[in-house]
């Protein structure tokens, strides 16, 4: 938490103070192949939360406590253990509840995979109060849009500001196949990465337009450091997505490594106009760099600075930058402080010889040339999380 604390100030006017958990939701039904159900929408209900602005806690968080307490993920819960898996996770609203499918048996209508009835409770940990139950009641092959307006629903009870209206709200999250849906929740759910692949890629060529899944290939693409294949994924997520900005974030790496440096800072310069991450401002100043924009960069490597002063990468991108401009005593202050942060870094220690020396660029020598160091992890759920402590 620490390298986020300069943005203590900057944070404090636009603070929710909310931490979500959305736990899945228990089957009711007979039908044990409906299980996945309940994690679909967990996954959306805790999209629609994160579209404004909340915190919500990931899978890997909640698995991770049902672990510490012993607890079998699918069981359905009693009251005391959601109580208990919030707490140990330090969220102020749990999100729970049930769905049930009932046979659609009437003479004349087509026939249907039956009714779905989702019932919905939100816990307040904070002031200890429960909330009503909010519902969705709608035919199985209509999970997505039951969902998606179940999600709206919850926002509306938790949210303070709801900058979207209903309308506006469903129509940026457009219904997606039944199909896709159970495919990407089945990759979820996955023990294996050669099944997660399958389903994912099956969901996102049952429904085109399906973002969720299209950022988990482009997360497995990308960690093959396939960078094409993985841009094409990664260009499919939309902003409605909860992983949009990440999507943009790896995105502009892809594009990076892919040569394309203007695609790479129009990228840079999205995710860090809606959040303020050092490694974004870092990256950014690495392809501005390498479009020989050594004044933007040294401006986008100071807000990286500005951030986390400990990282010693940050200093040495800046001296190094400096030193292309010339700028030689600001390169010789950037380059020490790099190497005092991290004696071992010989190319920095190199760097710091040239820029004392004031010997410049050498023309057609590329090997006596660094390059800006790139940052590849996404840090956006700290960033989150000191949102949360602050307004506390």
């Amino acid at each position: 938490m620490q390298r986020f604390v300069a943005l203590a100030v900057f944070l404090c006017g636009s603070l929710h103070g909310e931490t979500a958990l959305v736990l899945p939701f228990f089957n009711q039904s007979k039908s044990a192949g409906l299980d996945w159900v309940g994690e679909s929408i967990a996954e959306s209900v805790g999209d629609s939360l994160v579209s404004d602005g909340l915190l919500v806690l990931d899978r890997e968080d909640r698995l991770e406590a049902y672990r510490r307490l012993s607890l079998q993920p699918g069981a359905e819960l009693t009251h005391a253990s959601i109580i208990k898996i919030g707490e140990s996770l330090d969220a102020s609203k749990v999100i729970y509840g049930f769905y049930e499918l009932r046979a659609d048996d009437e003479p004349g209508q087509e026939q249907s995979k039956g009714s779905l009835r989702i019932t919905a409770r939100i816990l307040d940990l904070k002031n200890t109060r429960q909330s009503g139950e909010l519902g969705e009641l709608g035919a199985l092959e209509n999970l997505g849009l039951l969902q998606v307006h179940l999600g709206w629903q919850v926002l509306q009870s938790v949210s303070t500001k709801m900058a979207l209206s209903e309308g506006s709200f469903m129509a940026a999250r457009p219904a997606v196949r039944l199909d896709a849906v159970e495919s990407y929740v089945r990759g979820l759910l996955a023990a294996s990465a050669e099944q997660r692949h399958r389903f994912f890629t099956q969901a996102a060529r049952l429904d085109p337009h399906y973002s969720q899944p299209c950022f988990q290939l482009g997360k497995t693409y990308w960690e093959k450091k396939d960078y094409k294949v993985a841009s094409g994924w990664f260009e499919r997520v939309q902003r409605a997505d909860r992983h949009y900005l990440e999507a943009q974030f790896f995105l502009g790496l892809c594009r990076f490594h892919n040569g394309d440096f203007k695609g790479a800072e129009e990228c840079f310069q999205s995710v860090s106009a809606a959040i303020p991450l050092n490694e974004v401002y870092n990256d950014l100043g690495v392809v501005q760099a390498q479009l020989n924009d050594n004044a933007s960069a040294a401006a986008s490597f100071k807000k990286a600075l500005d951030g986390d002063s400990a990282d010693p990468d940050y200093h040495f991108n800046l001296g190094y930058t400096e030193w292309r401009r010339g700028q030689y005593a600001a390169a010789v202050e950037s380059l020490r402080a790099a190497v005092a942060r991290n004696p071992d870094d010989a190319e920095a220690t190199t760097m710091l010889g040239r820029a004392l020396k004031q010997e410049g660029p050498r023309p057609g020598d590329s090997r006596a040339e660094p390059r800006p160091r790139l940052k590849t992890t996404y840090e956006e759920s700290a960033y989150r999380q000191l949102q949360a402590e602050l307004a506390k």
